[in-house]
């Protein structure tokens, strides 16, 4: 190599150098460094790609795939299985049962369960596509037979109308361990919806219950010892329902609180609408002698009562849409401001609920007595309290009641329900506001 050879070889090793000296830079740089694509990219890639195919290779046609039959993927059962959580357990029937996977529920529940009946009407129901769950609350736990040790959970169906939209499993615990023991499916379009799915104590509790939630008032009443639970104490636990707007705890909503024989004792745990706890109120039930049907025969609303008081009626406990009857029972009680005869919004909601009830059968008829405080003449006191109870006739008329159905009293200031004045003879304005009211007697 000759002397003018050297500078050119020089260069092209110095060159060489930089390129090589970038490139580990480069590499060694983190913000260079481009992640792995993750599995969803890695398979849009492959499939944004266009890759060239070879050509098909011909192949001998499949067999036919017949439609799976839903029978044949209950057939494998087996004896069901087994949770330490009762929650989990129906959470993962329901969703089983939400995928269609017929055998992966079937096994779950088990074969003694099972029955063939049960096995007929869930394929009906797969086959017409009504197995889809609602969300959100697709599995609400109904109450409890036995504390800690019998429980039943309800499996809400998505667009099915009430009466036919639960799937009702009983659950039992065992060496600490929970399985299911009964499954109760709705009925069929072709046959008529039950008073109740089940007609053990639990289910006629938490029938009455969802019929005073929907504000059916006749078929709540069904469920109820009439010579022992008043028609006012079932309207005002549905206006109670309404107007507070309440809801059943999702978790363990009925607890059992005693079963002796053919009387049984539940409390039920209610929400209010911040989904905060607000009160629980007893119920109990017993077995008729006659017909062996279960049916309330008390219903123990005080502590409800106490907290619609306190959400409601800005703590005023005796501004109570439900108070004792002097004669005995049951009174409905709408309540007005100072000197003033008309309804308030909030009265005609609680009207809406008697309107309903006596549009169901125009032979029911009710009372209505106008009542006021202690201020005033006791003639313009007689006007104001007919006044009043002329309102609420009024306003069940433009309802739909029937004039014939409703029958009106001025009681004036004569029959007061707290005391007007205190013991020195000071004003008692709590007391005034509980006397400005109308009582409305259900007679029938």
């Amino acid at each position: 190599m000759n002397r003018t050879q050297w500078p050119m070889l020089l260069a092209a090793l110095i060159f060489g150098g930089g390129v090589a000296l970038f490139i580990l830079l480069r590499r060694a740089d983190p913000e260079t460094i481009e992640a792995p694509p993750t599995a969803d990219l890695i398979e849009r890639t492959v499939i944004e790609e266009d890759v060239v195919e070879p050509d098909p290779i011909p192949a001998l046609a499949p067999d036919p795939v017949d439609t799976p039959d839903p029978l044949a993927a209950m057939d494998q059962v087996g004896e069901g299985i087994l949770s330490s959580s009762p929650t989990l357990l129906v959470e993962q029937i329901g969703k089983a049962l939400d995928e269609g996977d017929l055998a992966g529920f079937s096994r779950m529940i088990g074969s003694e369960v099972l029955t063939p009946e049960a096995k007929k009407r869930l394929a009906e129901l797969a086959a017409s596509g009504n197995l889809k769950l609602r969300k959100p609350d697709s599995s609400v736990e109904v109450g409890e037979l036995k504390l800690n040790e019998h429980a039943r959970w309800a499996l809400y169906l998505d667009g099915a109308e009430p009466g036919r939209d639960r799937i009702l499993l009983d659950l039992k615990r065992r060496d600490g361990k929970w399985g299911v023991t009964q499954i109760v499916l709705p009925p069929a379009a072709s046959e008529a919806i039950p008073r109740a799915q089940l007609v053990d104590s639990l289910g006629i509790v938490d029938s009455f219950l969802q019929a005073a939630l929907r504000q059916e008032f006749e078929l709540a009443k069904e469920f109820v010892d009439s010579s022992a639970v008043s028609d006012a104490k079932i309207a005002g636990l549905c206006i109670l329902f309404e107007e507070g707007n309440y809801k059943l705890r999702r978790e363990k909503p009925l607890r059992a609180m005693f079963q002796r024989g053919d009387t049984a004792g539940y409390l039920a745990h209610v929400l209010a609408a911040d989904d905060s706890d607000a009160a629980q109120f007893s119920i109990t039930v017993r077995q008729s002698e006659e017909d062996k049907n279960w049916r309330l025969v008390e219903i123990n609303l005080d502590q409800l009562l106490a907290d619609y008081a306190r959400r409601v009626a800005g703590g005023d406990v005796y501004y109570t849409p439900l108070v004792k009857n002097p004669k005995g029972g049951d009174t409905l009680v709408l309540y007005f401001d100072f000197d003033e005869g008309g309804l308030t919004e909030r009265t005609e909601r609680q009207l809406q609920i008697v309107a309903e009830i006596l549009q169901t059968d125009p032979d029911k008829k009710l009372t209505i007595s106008g009542h006021t405080d202690a201020l005033g003449t006791e003639e313009y006191n007689d006007q104001l309290s007919s006044q009043r109870a002329t309102s609420v006739q009024e306003t069940l008329i433009r309802m739909g009641v029937q004039e014939s159905q409703i029958i009106t009293v001025a009681r004036g200031q004569s029959q007061p329900r707290r005391p007007n004045f205190t013991e020195s003879g000071a004003d008692n304005p709590a007391g005034r506001r509980a006397n400005r009211r109308t009582e409305i007697y259900l007679d029938f």
